[in-house]
């Protein structure tokens, strides 16, 4: 029995997934809405990052490919893209409609535990790794995903990126992130929604999580606050100078 692949959408010269496997809001179901979104993903790693066709990325949470379809239409046909995510049908869409017409764009799973979004995966732990050569990538991007993450969890990513990424690399990463607020909470209660389910909203204390990051040598360059979906905030992340030189 072959797989089901969903469709895809025809959209000002660009393919886009269907309207229901777009699930970062009802808003994303708007052809328009979608792609500026994407487009406005892929200038903020041209304007923040530099990015070009010769960069090369890791797209932790990639989705049903929301950041290649805005690299697609505002940068072009890039060489080296990495998508990796647990959703098994978005992996599915992406492969099909993204890289056989764009062999740079690679998708691959990644079955690791969430509670969230694959509960039955492996459980992450001090032997985490991607499946990627060390110092492979220059810019790692992840939209909405320490957001559905505990402490321990985000600990064994920022040790893995710390590998990953090379010596003048950048990191994009949206979250949670408040002043004057416990460590960490999942779902906290009268925070912006009602959050329902496992690991919906995992807030955390802001000095906190640049701690996190400065555990693996890394630094907060820029901090947006609330500015992405659902008051997340924006970090835009390099590796603390003492640590590249």
């Amino acid at each position: 029995m072959s797989l089901f692949i969903p469709d895809r959408v025809h959209y000002k010269n660009m393919i886009l997934p269907p309207k229901d496997l777009r699930f970062c809001g009802t808003e994303f179901r708007n052809n328009e809405y979608f792609l500026v979104s994407a487009q406005k993903e892929a200038n903020r790693l041209v304007e923040r990052f530099g990015l070009t066709l010769h960069s090369s990325i890791l797209d932790v949470g990639c989705g049903v490919g929301r950041l290649p379809v805005g690299i697609l239409s505002r940068v072009g046909e890039m060489k080296h893209y990495r998508g990796v995510d647990v959703s098994e049908t978005a992996l599915r869409w992406c492969q099909r409609y993204i890289t056989r017409k764009h062999p740079g764009f690679q998708f691959s799973p990644l079955n690791v535990k969430n509670p969230r979004y694959n509960p039955s995966g492996k459980p992450v732990d001090i032997d985490f790794r991607l499946p990627f050569v060390d110092q492979e990538f220059n810019i790692i991007y992840l939209y909405s995903v320490f957001t559905h993450m505990t402490t321990d969890d985000i600990r064994a990513y920022v040790k893995e990126f710390q590998r990953l990424l090379s010596p003048m690399g950048k990191i994009f990463l949206t979250a949670y992130i408040e002043d004057g607020v416990p460590d960490m909470t999942i779902n906290p209660p009268g925070y912006r929604m009602d959050w329902k389910g496992p690991l919906h909203c995992v807030r955390y204390n802001k000095d906190f999580f640049e701690l996190l990051l400065a555990e693996n040598g890394f630094e907060v360059d820029h901090f947006d606050y609330e500015t992405e979906a659902d008051g997340q905030s924006a970090l835009y992340i390099s590796r603390r100078k003492k640590d590249t030189t």
